[in-house]
């Protein structure tokens, strides 16, 4: 251990992740400039700030026109490295043949050259934060060139990582895809279909009622049936008026009878390669506890497109391996005696969890760690923009006040979730909501005369507009209003070091700095060994 700027004292350092808070000087759209926010207006003036990259390739993505993510965004938190990740992964074994070499693939091939269908579920666009619709289309092209006679398409509206009523822009060529594909032998059409929100793609166990509704829709052909999914979107959209991620079900019929229900005998591959999402339709097809009624379960071959948890091994197969990721900070902080906390709701429990320690469930010593999980409400997030941040900050003040952590962290879901709803009004809540919180937080860390560093881990409530890239301005729709924007941003986040008490014992350093750099900071802090293979630290040791 070297000489941190704590100086041997038992002092916490606290990190708080304050999800999908990006930083633009645009100011039409941006949900934290026009809330009242006090607190980050300090950490603005008086506080060591700095810029980092979230997004592309500092944090593991193919390309820096690919917006980053919470998942990605976690991994370089708690790793201090940066790896290839999910999208970049994919697309470099499908470009090598990797992917269809395995046996995996091989296996759900086989299934459907023996007489069954090939089945694929997944987000349909090309947002690449979940899924990408290039790697689908690559996929059902070996498919045909392997053999397959029939493919069913069970497609999940995003509207969320791509524009909000986008998803005719990927229906209709992708129509005219498969029409280029089909004859001779080779059947392939989309079956199924709703709202990434309304069906299938739940995640930490929140809501499973959305994964009974996508099993019944795919699986057992249940719901309203439709001649072609363009028809189900547009009848949705003029009777509904909702957004693509929230419309409801459906299913492809033809004669009354749905054309893609999974049988017995069928393969199946969720193409999705984020892991949050995808872990409870996984279940749903290989676990027998899951926490609804099936009604029948197809005896098929399923597969993911990666491993979405490691430990539990969700799924058994998978087409393409995950990053390996090692050395991570809550690792090392384990072996170092270092007692560590990490506090969220339900809809980020995991990523300071999981995603932090590396894709990782579990402990790495149960005795220096504690998880604290604040359930999420069952609500739609507009509608309780504050979610659970007030409860979290007691628990959280609660453990500071008790001084025994050394290292906290701690994610508020607010700007991310609530920026996802595309509603301007309930996220300039959100952001007051966490405001408040901020000021009772450090509070606490001044009276356990310790440090935060507050950050995030990608962009959101900082652009609830589509903003025109040549005027900065709001796009409007034909009413005349703003362009709601759903999706993350390729801006950077803040970083502000909030410390009144040891400025004096170091200095910002000089960089061009991402998330991976967060976690030498907090070293430096600690007075710990940075690993070598880590990012450098955000500060230099005077």
């Amino acid at each position: 251990m070297k000489k941190g700027i704590f100086e041997g004292k038992k002092r916490p350092v606290l990190v708080i992740v304050m999800d999908g808070v990006g930083e633009t000087p645009n100011t039409d759209g941006n949900a934290i400039y026009a809330a009242n926010t006090p607190t980050l207006d300090m950490l603005n003036e008086k506080c060591m700030k700095f810029s980092l990259k979230a997004h592309g390739t500092a944090v593991g993505l193919p390309g820096d026109d690919d917006m980053g993510n919470s998942e990605v965004g976690h991994n370089a938190l708690g790793a201090g490295q940066v790896f290839a990740q999910g999208a970049k992964l994919v697309t470099e074994a499908i470009e090598t043949g990797r992917m269809f070499e395995g046996k995996s693939w091989k296996s759900a091939v086989e299934k459907a050259t023996q007489g069954g269908t090939l089945h694929f579920i997944g987000l349909f666009s090309d947002g690449n934060v979940h899924s990408n619709i290039s790697h689908l289309q690559a996929m059902i092209e070996k498919a045909k060139a392997e053999g397959v006679a029939k493919v069913r398409v069970h497609i999940l509206l995003d509207g969320r990582d791509v524009g909000e009523t986008s998803a005719l822009e990927y229906v209709n060529p992708f129509e005219e895809f498969l029409a280029g594909l089909n004859g001779d032998g080779f059947d392939a059409r989309i079956a199924s279909g709703g709202g990434r929100m309304t069906i299938t793609m739940d995640r930490y166990e929140a809501n499973w009622a959305m994964v009974e509704a996508g099993w019944k829709t795919h699986v057992l052909g249940e719901g309203r049936q439709f001649a072609t999914a363009k028809e189900a979107i547009e009848t949705y959209r003029n009777e509904t008026g909702k957004i693509d991620q929230d419309l409801p079900a459906f299913v492809i019929g033809e004669n009354g009878a749905p054309i893609g229900t999974i049988e017995d005998g069928d393969g199946v591959i969720f193409y999705n390669f984020r892991g949050d999402r995808s872990i409870e339709i996984s279940k749903a097809f290989e676990d027998e506890s899951v926490p609804f009624d099936r009604v029948r379960v197809p005896k098929v071959f399923y597969a993911g497109m990666l491993e979405y948890d490691g430990d539990k091994h969700i799924p058994s197969n998978y087409l393409v391996a995950p990053p390996e990721i090692s050395n991570t900070m809550g690792e090392h902080l384990a072996k170092a005696g270092i007692k560590q906390l990490a506090i969220s709701e339900t809809q980020k429990y995991g990523h300071v969890t999981y995603f932090w320690n590396g894709n990782r469930s579990g402990y790495f010593n149960e005795s220096l760690e504690e998880y604290i999980e604040i359930p999420s409400d069952v609500v739609p997030f507009e509608q309780r923009p504050w979610m659970k941040c007030a409860e979290i900050t007691d628990v959280l003040i609660e453990k500071l006040e008790g001084g025994e952590f050394d290292f906290l962290r701690v994610n508020f879901p607010n700007g991310d979730m609530v920026g996802h709803t595309g509603s301007m009004d309930a996220t300039v809540v959100s952001m007051e909501a966490l405001d408040l919180c901020l000021a009772r937080i450090l509070a606490a860390v001044d009276k356990a005369e310790g440090v935060a560093i507050i950050t995030a881990d990608h962009g959101n409530a900082d652009e609830m507009y589509e903003l025109d890239k040549k005027t900065g301005k709001a796009k409007t729709n034909a009413a005349g209003k703003p362009k709601a924007k759903t999706s993350h941003t390729l801006n950077p986040v803040p970083c502000y070091i909030y410390d009144n008490f040891y400025g004096d014992k170091y200095e910002a350093n000089e960089g061009d700095f991402g998330l991976a750099n967060v976690a030498a900071t907090v070293f430096d802090m600690l007075g710990l060994e940075v690993p070598s293979m880590w990012e450098k630290s955000l500060i230099k040791l005077k």
